[in-house]
């Protein structure tokens, strides 16, 4: 594979599908994965399960409600899936995703991130990110400061990842109310669908692997501020 040019990565829609064997499958890929393997993004929706992130405390779990808790090697905190709930998950290599060299980690998140602002803004609605606080929130609104969409990523030492992103349309937010989403307590959570958006799950599925591989194949642009890494 050309370094300049790399092939864009296969698209695989998965539909409902367990989040354990997901994540043992996103292992296994890469695991095996050789420099001429193509990168892939993984669209899913999963049961609800809570996961959690290398370093977090499970003291933000206040009250699981029979809701799986999972230990997994992305970074950050807990967080919950569920469905009506978009979730690519990336597995790709960041040496050949830059032209004349690899792609940073700090702009593999800034590109995931810009994804999820344009099919928010594709939607009318405004997203942003906040120092400190990996993820995109609304920007404005009655719901201004609200978490619609999370991230976590496993970058290894050979800089290839897995994880993802997360983008709320249509769900059951409840489970996010019997957590500290993210660590953060009394973080308010949205979906699309409460900011006034009624999208089929499908098309904002494919909307955001789209534009996931749009901003992949872009030329790099600085690391916005505020950065959240």
């Amino acid at each position: 594979m050309s370094a300049s040019r790399p092939v864009p990565p296969l698209v695989r829609a998965l539909g409902r599908v367990d989040y354990e064997p997901t994540f043992a499958a996103m292992r296994a890929f890469t695991d095996a994965r050789t420099p001429e393997t193509r990168d892939e993004l993984w669209i899913v929706e999963h049961p609800p399960v809570y996961t959690l992130g290398l370093g977090a405390d499970r003291a933000h779990v206040l009250a699981p409600h029979g809701i799986p808790v999972v230990q997994t090697d992305r970074g950050g905190e807990v967080t919950f899936h569920g469905p009506g709930q978009a979730v690519v998950y990336l597995l790709m290599d960041l040496r050949r995703n830059k032209p004349g060299g690899k792609l940073y980690a700090r702009q593999f998140v800034a590109k995931i991130e810009q994804a999820v602002i344009e099919v928010l803004a594709a939607y009318n609605l405004a997203g942003e990110r906040v120092a400190g606080a990996p993820g995109i929130y609304m920007a404005d609104g009655p719901m201004k400061g609200a978490k619609i969409a999370a991230l976590g990523l496993k970058v290894r030492g050979n800089g290839c990842t897995y994880h993802g992103v997360s983008l709320n349309v249509a769900m059951d937010l409840s489970p996010f109310t019997w957590i500290n989403p993210c660590g953060y307590a009394g973080l308010a959570t949205v979906d699309m669908r409460a900011v006034g958006v009624d999208a089929p799950l499908e098309d904002v599925q494919q909307a955001l692997a789209q534009e996931l591989v749009r901003q992949l194949a872009t030329a790099e642009a600085a690391v916005p501020e505020p950065n959240n890494l």
